[in-house]
């Protein structure tokens, strides 16, 4: 979305009013989604929808759809990367409709209830149909993505220059708010299945369907609450044009190496954050034998601890500067990885420590490399370059989940397959390290800060 859409205000008390009202609805998305990242893609589904890959297994261990041999352990990951890749060739097009037409929100309302129509239709999935389980999680893993681009498209609408940081952090809260509190609601039915008079596997398809339906519901409020403006554009917004602006941009950028080369840092190390989230559940259950009660509380702390780190995170980037916190976290992160190497089975205390340790870096990792990255684009470019960089950042992480699925495919050991992304680390590392910060932000036409 570009600049030109940014509603311009008189600052009038009725449009001030106006303005903190469609706030309020706007975090609302977030406390609907969110559920859906938590409680599906990173506890539930992972090892649920194993399991019943495993129930389909030929004696080998392997599924074989469209006769392609598949190790059951891989489905997971392996659908998590062809989800991302159908969100990737969706989302240009709809950000060229809704700049086309002005109108957001319907297409909003489309992605956010085909997300959780999907999610909802979780509790269909038993037996042995692990297709039914990879086909809905494609569906609700894309229209998430795409959901969210539209969502973000907002803040520039909702929020002036001066208060977009702090409304952005209000929506990211609620979004942490709603994971943990859903998740507790979670543990609850499923460590106490049996005295609800239903069986554990009843219990997940619940657990997966209640985020659907929480999903959908508080959507309500975003879409009642949230207006669109219509933006007149000479010839904008045909089909090809997300393409087409995302092509132009990463060519304007090529006059700006530096800032690209920031970006392929990121791209690299944020894909290792997002796979070791999204397969953590698998590892946990498949490698580390740990139930299912250990893996929510595991989550539930993580939620907890990424607040805290975050704030900390961004403590020590005023005292060390954000490209040295940032590379410190991936060190802490390469760590983790080893450390989940020789993790023992069955040791949930040990699993738990491991989840502290995520939730200290996940959140400040994510936030620190968005701030440097804001230093690094050229002064009225801040839409665009913001595009690509969302638009990259899921162009490329399906990756991750590829490589975790290949690496179990070959070996059938998910410590060979969770070791396997330290290189995403390790290269977003160096790729880090070697990008002179001071210089990308003076070549960017910005004010170097006195600590960056």
């Amino acid at each position: 979305m570009t600049a030109d859409t940014v509603d311009r205000t008189d600052g009038s008390a009725d449009e001030a009013s106006e303005r903190r009202r469609e706030q309020r609805g706007w975090y609302f998305y977030d406390f609907a989604c969110s559920v859906y990242s938590t409680s599906v893609l990173t506890v539930f589904l992972g090892p649920y929808l194993t399991s019943v890959a495993k129930a389909a297994a030929d004696a080998d261990g392997f599924v074989r759809p469209l006769g392609i041999p598949i190790r059951a352990g891989s489905v997971f990951a392996y659908t998590v990367s062809v989800s991302i890749v159908v969100a990737v060739v969706v989302m240009p097009l709809v950000g060229a409709a809704a700049d086309r037409s002005g109108r957001k929100k319907p297409l909003l309302a489309l992605a956010a209830y085909l997300g959780a129509g999907a999610t909802a239709g979780m509790f269909f999935l038993d037996g042995d149909r692990y297709l039914l389980g990879a086909l809905l999680l494609i569906v609700a893993n894309a229209s998430l993505a795409v959901s969210m681009v539209l969502y973000n498209a907002y803040l520039p609408q909702i929020a002036g220059p001066e208060e977009r940081d702090a409304v952005s952090s209000r929506g990211w809260a609620f979004g942490y708010t709603s994971g943990a509190l859903v998740l507790v609601l979670n543990l609850v039915l499923y460590t106490g299945h049996d005295s609800f008079g239903v069986s554990e596997s009843m219990a997940v398809r619940i657990c997966l369907a209640s985020a659907g339906v929480w999903w959908g519901a508080f959507t309500l409020v975003p879409l009642r609450r949230l207006r669109d403006r219509r933006v007149v554009r000479d010839g904008a917004g045909t089909v090809g044009t997300g393409w087409r602006q995302l092509i132009a941009t990463l060519r304007d950028m090529r006059r700006h190496p530096l800032t690209l080369s920031f970006l392929l840092a990121y791209l690299l190390y944020n894909d290792g954050i997002q796979t070791v989230i999204s397969q953590a559940s698998v590892y946990g259950s498949e490698e580390l034998g740990l139930d299912q009660t250990t893996l929510i509380t595991a989550v539930l702390l993580v939620q907890i601890l990424a607040v805290a780190g975050a704030l900390g995170m961004g403590r020590m980037a005023r005292s060390y500067g954000a490209k040295r916190t940032i590379l410190g976290s991936l060190a802490v992160w390469t760590l983790i990885l080893g450390a989940g190497y020789f993790l023992p089975s069955g040791a949930p205390v040990a699993f738990y420590a491991l989840a502290a340790a995520i939730g200290l870096v996940l959140g400040g990792s994510q936030a620190l490399s968005r701030s440097l990255f804001s230093h690094l684009v050229p002064s009225g470019k801040e839409a665009e370059y913001f595009s690509a960089y969302e638009m990259s950042d899921r162009g490329l992480s399906w990756l991750g989940p590829l490589v975790f699925g290949l690496a179990f495919q070959l070996t059938g050991s998910y410590r060979d397959a969770i070791i396997s992304l330290v290189v995403f680390f390790a290269l977003g590392f160096v790729l880090l390290a070697r990008v002179p910060v001071r210089r990308a932000i003076a070549a960017a036409g910005n004010p170097v800060p006195e600590r960056i």
